[in-house]
């Protein structure tokens, strides 16, 4: 019974490391020999979870500077509720965007005003022509960026504060940006950030280093929406399992308690 305690304490000795050592073997992982720092996120933790204030911060950072090359196909506009939005929010924020659809009656292709229901459109018919507006570069959709880098937001906020001048001797090709977090450095994106970029509503002063905190926090809850559920069955899970070996081991005792060893 001393080892259904023990491995009970070790699942959650587990779970509390889990970040930590993710977060490590992410920037082994990463390979591209660049080192991430990492930064503190309020999710951060076992017991961490989403800011609401950050993440609709995130949302206009995205709505009013990445939306006009990159998607976020796999987010519908009605997962905002999520974010703290209300139902009046969330449909004035859908009645922004436009989306493609067909005629009922002529069957012709049109665009409408979104719905809660819809996902994010891209702002791009095409790869063709995304790649056609972006010197040749195919902006990526962001819907699960933050789970596809290995160093996730980290890796988000380092690149989007990463914007500096070349050193001395590296050419940078016309067209091109260095980025002293980009795999390589040679990146096709300007930077897409600046003190005063986006104005927030609550007051927050929008430095680079704000916007850049607030938009990979959004892109860490589009990815996974569920971080904070999942954290909470978990602990239940853990919870559940040391009153269990408990028990057992109480019975055991009980049980037992008559017989000669």
């Amino acid at each position: 019974m001393k080892r259904i305690t023990l491995a009970a304490v070790a699942a959650a000795l587990a779970l509390a490391a889990g970040p930590a050592m993710a977060a490590e073997e992410g920037q082994q992982a990463s390979g591209h020999g660049v080192e991430i720092a990492a930064q503190d996120w309020s999710w951060d933790g076992i017991f961490g979870g989403f800011d609401q204030q950050q993440l609709q911060r995130g949302y206009y950072v995205y709505e009013q500077v990445c939306a006009s090359c990159h998607s976020l196909e796999l987010v519908a506009f009605r997962n905002l509720h999520d974010l703290g939005f209300n139902d009046e929010q969330v449909q004035a924020i859908a009645s922004n965007w436009t989306v493609p659809d067909l005629d009922q009656e002529t069957g012709q292709a049109i665009t409408r005003p979104a719905l809660p229901a819809d996902r994010f459109p891209s702002p791009f018919p095409n790869p063709i022509a995304a790649r056609f507006a972006n010197n040749g570069a195919l902006p990526p959709d962001l819907s699960v960026i933050a789970k596809a880098r290995a160093d996730g937001a980290d890796y988000l906020y380092a690149l989007l504060t990463g914007y500096v001048d070349a050193p001395q001797g590296v050419d940078v090709p016309v067209g091109k940006y260095y980025n002293a977090a980009f795999p390589g450095h040679i990146i096709s994106m300007p930077p897409p950030l600046s003190d005063g970029r986006v104005e927030y509503i609550d007051g927050t002063p929008a430095t680079v280093d704000q916007l850049a905190r607030d938009v990979s926090a959004f892109l860490m809850w589009a990815a996974e929406p569920a971080l904070v559920e999942r954290k909470e069955l978990g602990v239940k899970v853990i919870l559940f399992l040391i009153v269990l070996a408990g028990i057992t081991y109480a019975v055991k005792r009980k049980v037992w308690s008559d017989v000669e060893h």
